[in-house]
């Protein structure tokens, strides 16, 4: 009896210790489970009070950073740079944002930009990160305790471009991908449990600073991102490199993730470059990339791209000036700004959108965060308000809506906000 109680025991708080809360709606890595800013909430509120919706709690002392947060296991994770290291925070969900551990990543970011840029990836109970100088770990959810690492640098001979590794790891069933950027390893797959390699790619060029996105273009599963040779698809299974579409080779601001779309991946990137769309032909097991449009100069740099049905929802490079357009032609429905170039709202600079029942949350450089309607009939602002301590840095972390809750970083605080309608 003793035994069968024990064992029973045992049992329970395994359970407990993977996920306290395994029916509760999470958000386990950067941009969400399919990586597209695409929350399932709904029932929220469709219009926000003056001031913003209801502060539930913030929570300061997560280093300063530009990483965005991850909600799982009753916990939120974001990463920051504190004492010249990067690390991994814990905060409690439940009780007010409370700390709950930290743990060390690798050495702080760059000079210039000091934060961390790494969104933690949450699986089954582990929680995995890539700091500013590719220090790859993989630590326990519930008290931070390290069970391996990777370096990129050592390991792999890896390279990022001037603003360091700014990726977040996938997890694909019992793997982990992630873009080390060396000569003869740009993209690796490894064992998501013990760190063991699997394989790696030599995809071309150093790391991007996008988070590998899953397509599956010709019926064939493949790993999407873009790097510093430009877009790429590599074969999941064995990381063969199956196609390149260099229009952004050697570009300084190779940031969004690309959207794999069917046959076809939406793709932009900064400083000038276009929306591009390319459609992938396979034959006799090759593929061939063909571009069906790029438009102007009208990429995106930092915000990322929201798609929604035949629409697509971004920032101009990193002006602030929103637009929507048909991804499948790439005709411009409206922008930001009228027609005379006034802006409507008080957002300014670079745009990072998520998107929830029916609306975009956007959070602009200057802190104001704002919701948005996500039609083709213009920008109208349903609310906007300033989140608190925005000034000090730039406001570049993506929201999160998930659970009917607002989760916005802002430098080195997080903020829990209430969204749901009553």
């Amino acid at each position: 009896m003793f035994r069968f109680c024990l064992a029973a025991l045992l049992a329970v708080s395994i359970v407990c210790a993977a996920d306290p809360n395994p029916n509760e709606p999470s958000w386990p890595t950067f941009r969400g489970p399919k990586r597209d800013n695409i929350s399932p909430d709904t029932g929220l509120l469709k219009e926000w009070p003056e001031g913003g919706p209801k502060l539930l709690w913030s929570s300061e002392g997560v280093g300063k950073g530009y990483a965005s947060v991850t909600v799982a296991a009753g916990k939120v994770f974001t990463m920051g740079t504190a004492d010249g290291k990067t690390w991994i925070y814990a905060i409690d969900a439940v009780k007010g944002g409370e700390p709950i551990w930290k743990a060390e990543v690798g050495i702080g970011g760059s000079e210039s930009y000091k934060g961390s840029r790494c969104t933690p990836t949450y699986d089954d109970g582990l929680v995995y990160g890539i700091g500013s100088a590719g220090d790859l770990v993989c630590v326990t959810a519930d008290k931070g305790e390290e069970k391996w690492r990777k370096s990129f640098k050592k390991d792999y001979k890896g390279a990022s471009g001037g603003w360091q590794f700014s990726e977040s790891p996938l997890i694909d069933g019992d793997r982990l991908v992630c873009t080390p950027g060396g000569k003869d390893a740009t993209i690796v797959c490894f064992d998501k449990k013990t760190g063991k390699e699997i394989w790696k790619s030599a995809a071309g060029g150093t790391a991007g600073y996008a988070s590998i996105v899953i397509g599956n273009a010709g019926g064939v599963k493949q790993y999407v991102t873009l790097i510093g040779a430009g877009t790429v698809g590599v074969d999941a299974k064995d990381g063969k490199l199956l196609w390149t579409y260099s229009k952004f080779a050697g570009n300084t601001a190779n940031i969004p993730s690309p959207v794999p779309l069917g046959d076809k991946v939406f793709t932009t990137a900064g400083y000038g470059k276009p929306m591009s769309l390319i459609e992938l032909k396979s034959a006799d097991g090759k593929f061939t990339v063909e571009p069906i449009y790029e438009k102007g100069s009208i990429g995106n740099r930092l915000g990322g791209v929201v798609v929604l049905g035949d629409l697509v929802f971004s920032d101009q490079d990193m002006s602030g000036n929103l637009y929507c357009a048909d991804w499948k032609t790439g005709e411009i429905k409206w922008r930001r700004n009228d027609v005379k170039g006034k802006t409507r709202g008080t957002g300014s600079s670079s745009a990072a959108l998520a998107y929830a029942d029916g609306y975009l949350y956007v959070h602009y450089q200057n802190g104001v965060m704002a919701l948005v309607p996500a039609t083709d009939k213009g920008y109208e602002e349903k609310g906007s308000f300033k989140v608190p301590g925005s000034g000090r840095s730039e406001s570049w972390a993506h929201p999160v809506v998930i659970g009917g809750k607002l989760y916005l970083r802002e430098d080195s605080t997080v903020h829990c906000y209430d969204v749901k309608a009553k």
